[in-house]
């Protein structure tokens, strides 16, 4: 089995890395533009091989992607973070263009590719190579409610107390700081619901701290996070190239699944050998349906600013 990862940057590279790790694919394939730059990075990874135990491997190439020919899964990562004075339109036509011209590359080279989209705006983009690459829905998946879940994850067991293996919990909706919808309201503690631990200060702060996890972590770093979305990207190509059938929350296109239409959303989802096996409706309070149709309204405003 064969993955490629476009973009060799931080987060491209713990992909690559946490794939590898993980030792169930044979080859991972790193793409950049930058010349030598992917192929510093696999070079790099591969003299971890002998010391991490694992016998994938990992070439680089720049811009070569006849070498990424038979991928069962891609990833794009690639893509420029919003500068100074730069407009949102400006940052999403600049993205757009490259997550186009990558898509048509990979689907090219591998026409039954599965694709996880990560570069951002991410539900904009996973939405873009649903309009553009001709691949069937189940195949475009967007990564965002993954690591956005995993993060709500972290603070929950940090409001608690208590290991992080003792908690679960979900986020749905826009994979952004106002647009993102932690489900308090299942969230448990080995099945016990952790409002009966929390009380409703302690909630809000966890709410609000998952929903600003990316902001917080980049104010710290001075740059976007790459740990836990490799991570997150890890588990999502595992659990389709292992079928492993594991319920992920992520950006799916929407076909009247939860009242939304034309539009990726992050949504549980069944995810394994053929990519989204199904959509997961569950149960929402009437304030998170209220929550989840604004969220879906402000990421219809940025796809507007689409040219495909």
């Amino acid at each position: 089995m064969k993955v490629t990862v476009v973009g060799a940057g931080a987060v491209g590279a713990s992909c690559a890395e946490y794939i590898a790790m993980k030792n169930f694919c044979a080859e991972v394939v790193l793409v950049d533009i930058k010349e030598g730059f992917a192929e510093g990075k696999a070079m790099d990874l591969m003299q971890t091989a002998s010391l991490n135990g694992f016998d994938t491997q990992i070439t680089g190439t720049t811009g070569d992607y006849s070498k990424t020919a038979g991928s069962d899964v891609a990833v794009i990562t690639s893509g420029i973070p919003r500068k100074p004075g730069m407009t949102r339109e400006e940052l999403i036509g600049i993205n757009a263009g490259i997550v186009k011209e990558v898509t048509a590359n990979l689907v090219k080279h591998s026409p039954d590719v599965i694709i996880i989209v990560v570069s951002n705006p991410m539900d904009t983009m996973a939405y873009l190579v649903h309009k553009t690459s001709g691949l069937p829905k189940n195949r475009i998946i967007g990564m965002g409610g993954a690591l956005d879940s995993a993060r709500f994850k972290y603070r929950l067991a940090e409001a608690l107390e208590a290991p992080i293996s003792d908690v679960d919990g979900m986020v749905i909706a826009a994979h952004s700081d106002t647009g993102m919808l932690p489900l308090l309201s299942k969230a448990t503690r080995n099945g016990v619901p952790v409002t009966e631990f929390l009380n409703e200060e302690k909630q809000n702060y966890v709410i609000e701290e998952t929903k600003v996890g990316g902001a917080t972590l980049t104010k710290l770093l001075g740059t976007s996070a790459w740990y836990a979305p490799g991570a997150a990207v890890s588990v999502m190509v595992q659990a389709i190239l292992c079928d492993h059938k594991k319920m992920i929350p992520c950006s799916l296109m929407l076909d009247g699944e939860y009242g939304q239409q034309d539009i990726c959303l992050g949504v549980p989802a069944i995810i394994g050998r053929n990519g989204v096996e199904e959509i997961v409706e569950i149960s929402l309070t009437d304030a998170e349906k209220e929550k989840f149709a604004t969220a879906a309204q402000a990421v219809r405003e940025v796809n507007g600013d689409l040219k495909f």
